[in-house]
């Protein structure tokens, strides 16, 4: 990945999208794993 920064907002930019979508990726995850042990009680 060459990803030149001009400034410190371009880096910070970047940092926050990616955060972003570790967030979502982790709470869709935990999510699932809810559910997978919500729905193996039941049967």
């Amino acid at each position: 990945m060459d990803t030149v920064f001009h400034s410190l907002h371009d880096f910070m930019l970047h940092t926050e999208s990616i955060t972003y979508i570790l967030i979502i990726a982790a709470l869709i995850g935990i999510t699932g794993f809810w559910l997978f042990l919500s729905d193996s009680d039941e049967k």
